[in-house]
C-alpha cells in the first residue's frame, strides 16, 4: 500500500502557497513540495497540524491506495 494525500487539491482550496503552508506548520516550501509528490511521508505529527491548518480530516487528506 502507498500512503496518498489530497495535500494540493485542500492547500489550492483554502489559496494558501506550499511557502504559506509550511510557514504555519513549520517546515520547509520543500517539504510540502516532497510531501505532495508522495516522496516524502509526513510524520503523525506533522500531518495533523496540516490536517488541522487546512481544517480537513487527517483521513481525507492522507489515505492508502
Amino acid at each position: 500500500m502507498i500512503l496518498k494525500n489530497n495535500l494540493k487539491e485542500f492547500r489550492n482550496k483554502k489559496n494558501l502557497t506550499q511557502d504559506d503552508l509550511g510557514k504555519c506548520v513549520g517546515v520547509s516550501r520543500q517539504t510540502i513540495i516532497s510531501i505532495e509528490r508522495y516522496r516524502y511521508k509526513p510524520s503523525l505529527e506533522l500531518a495533523m497540524k496540516i490536517s488541522k491548518e487546512l481544517n480537513v480530516k487527517i483521513e481525507k487528506l492522507f489515505y492508502f491506495d
